[in-house]
């Protein structure tokens, strides 16, 4: 037993992952063998073979440390004194926290907003165009990198050096406004502007996804009504918004909920760029450094819970949307 609660070493680790594998396969190959080889037995012992591992995993990995994070929220930061709702109040009342607020509901609302228009507004213009194929491809391209590559990469974008004699610019934008004849500026550093410019990065790595979609709906769009609304003389702008925003509404729903739903646990950009420092934190940030940094698990709870919260209903209109969606048709 001990072996199996202590790895110390890297080889120790692996060889318990490697036993740990082995032991699951083993496991539910004997499960479901012993469901499937008798000829006759109930339907609800073969629907509990199939699902019980599935609803034992989700209760194990889903539902009790939601629960757990749930019950941590309400107490002290090593979790041995309740303290009912002094991590909220502290959340919501002290200025640290409300700059945190304040960022996470501008990535929020800007981020689906701009990331939903301009792949939108994109698709539509490059739709069975000559060169749509590489269009697209070029806007895509960012999805194929982490968030982590992205945020690196603006990183160089936005570095600043001093303007000194002999120092030169490395990071693109201020190197432009050298040129230019401007004053270098410290992008990651100036709040609350910086925040905004973090806010890009987003942007810049999801405006391909919305563009994807959004592609496949525009051109799911009947010929026949095509056809119809320019038989009646509407232009391109009328055609835009009467005939293909309104067709593709499904679609702008889903983009729009899944890209703020993306925003809302956003970390890695915030955690690469700058740290949560110099008034960029955000939620899902603020609760790694809270939980993991500070020790203050309490109150890292008491982030998550938020975070939680604020994702519900996001979803749930998104469902309604669907519904609303299938019921049309």
């Amino acid at each position: 037993m001990q072996w199996f609660l202590d790895a110390s070493t890297t080889g120790h680790k692996v060889a318990l992952m490697v036993v740990a594998i082995l032991l699951f396969a083993a496991v539910m190959g004997a499960l479901l063998f012993a469901v499937d080889r008798p000829r006759r037995v109930p339907n609800w012992v073969v629907a509990a073979g199939f699902l019980g591992p599935t609803v034992l995993l989700l209760l194990v990995g889903l539902v009790y440390p939601a629960l757990a994070t749930v019950r941590g929220s309400f107490y002290d930061r090593d979790g041995s004194q309740f303290v009912g709702l002094d991590n909220y109040v502290t959340v919501f009342t002290e200025d640290n926290f409300q700059t945190v607020l304040v960022n996470t509901a501008l990535w929020v609302v800007l981020v689906p907003v701009v990331t939903t228009g301009l792949g939108l507004v994109y698709a539509y213009l490059v739709d069975r165009t000559r060169f749509e194929s590489l269009a697209k491809a070029l806007v895509f391209l960012p999805m194929a990198i982490s968030m982590v590559g992205a945020s690196v990469i603006w990183k160089f974008v936005y570095e600043y050096r001093p303007d000194q004699p002999g120092v030169r610019q490395i990071g693109l934008l201020n190197q432009l406004l050298v040129l230019v004849g401007l004053e270098p500026q410290q992008f990651l550093l100036d709040a609350p502007s910086n925040t905004f410019y973090l806010i890009v990065v987003m942007i810049w790595i999801q405006a391909g996804f919305a563009m994807t979609v959004l592609s496949a709906a525009i051109k799911a769009i009947p010929d026949d009504v095509v056809e119809a609304a320019r038989l009646d003389g509407v232009s391109g702008l009328q055609m835009f918004r009467y005939v293909t925003v309104p067709s593709i509404r499904p679609a702008l729903v889903v983009v729009l909920t899944t890209v703020a739903i993306t925003t809302l646990k956003v970390f890695d950009v915030v955690r690469t760029m700058t740290g949560g420092q110099f008034g960029t934190s955000v939620v899902a940030n603020e609760f790694y450094v809270q939980a993991f940094r500070q020790f203050n698990f309490g109150l890292g709870a008491a982030l998550a819970v938020l975070l939680f919260v604020l994702v519900i209903p996001i979803v749930v209109y998104n469902v309604r949307q669907l519904r609303l969606a299938e019921e049309i048709r």
